[in-house]
């Protein structure tokens, strides 16, 4: 028997719980904040259509510290369908949830909110999308699984150039710090990217 202590699960290897059996996060809520989708030029865009949409997609990931340990988090994504210089549809959704973080060291809770947290998430969110398009009149839009990992890695070694560049002043956008507590207002400190 030996009396050392395992070091925590690192999260975005996909563990889900600290050595003693606790969960580094739970879903407490999700939810559908914000959703539109329209059909703008229907029916001439319904009977014109040949071939598959190009389809552009957007996606930003927010959070607000709403209690001690526990997170909203927000996954948007916006997809605009076009045919030449036709827009077919445009469907954006925000679904957000509410994740209370275990005790986790403080360079979990970062990833924990912007990749776990968003991860989660985004199968139901997909899902909107694709029935919302496919109610539209048009083949049901599916998102291809997203990688967090590599889009937080992405926005942080963003920030960091930022924040070289800038003469050392703290990046707006930097995920690498802990989400902001939630104050009512829009301090600037989301973690955002585009495919």
């Amino acid at each position: 028997m030996s009396d050392q202590t395992a070091a925590p699960t690192d999260p975005t290897a996909g563990g889900t719980s600290t050595p003693d059996g606790k969960p580094m996060m739970l879903v407490n809520a999700q939810y559908v904040k914000d959703f539109s989708f329209e059909n703008p030029n229907a029916p001439q865009s319904l009977s014109q259509q040949q071939g598959e949409p190009n389809v552009q997609i957007a996606i930003d990931v927010n959070a607000n510290q709403v209690a001690e340990k526990a997170f909203e988090v927000t996954l948007s994504l916006r997809a605009e369908g076009t045919s030449g210089e036709t827009a077919l549809f445009i469907v954006e959704i925000a679904y957000a949830g509410i994740f209370s973080i275990g005790d986790v060291p403080e360079e979990y809770l970062a990833p924990l909110v912007y990749i776990e947290a968003p991860r989660q998430l985004f199968p139901f969110a997909r899902a909107i999308v694709a029935d919302a398009v496919r109610d539209g009149g048009f083949p049901p839009l599916l998102i291809q699984p997203i990688d967090f990992v590599a889009l937080y890695q992405q926005r942080a070694a963003q920030a960091q150039a930022e924040q070289g560049a800038a003469g050392g002043a703290p990046a707006s956008g930097a995920p690498a710090a802990a989400p902001e507590s939630g104050n009512g207002k829009d301090d600037g400190k989301k973690f955002e990217f585009e495919l």
